[in-house]
């Protein structure tokens, strides 16, 4: 029994330094170059919004947020409410 014990722990302790490994080898780069990228194609949407603009004379308006009516919600119209 303390054999079993011991192979499910050191099994854990290899799953756990693998993930590890993995996470500081491989996503952590790729978590930095996606904040690049990403900040890239903000700089590159905030151009052509410029060039929108300036095409069409006038800013555009912001979207205003859509607010639900009353008795729009699934439960609303089962509930009766």
């Amino acid at each position: 029994m303390a054999f079993i014990t011991r192979l499910v722990s050191i099994t854990n302790f290899a799953v756990a330094t693998t993930a590890l490994c993995f996470q500081v080898t491989v996503l952590y780069p790729w978590h930095k170059q996606l904040d690049e990228d990403f900040e890239a194609l903000k700089t590159e949407h905030l151009k052509v919004l410029d060039a929108i603009n300036k095409l069409t004379g006038s800013q555009l308006k912001p979207v205003e947020p859509a607010h639900p009516r009353k008795g729009s919600s699934l439960w609303e119209k089962i509930s009766g409410r």
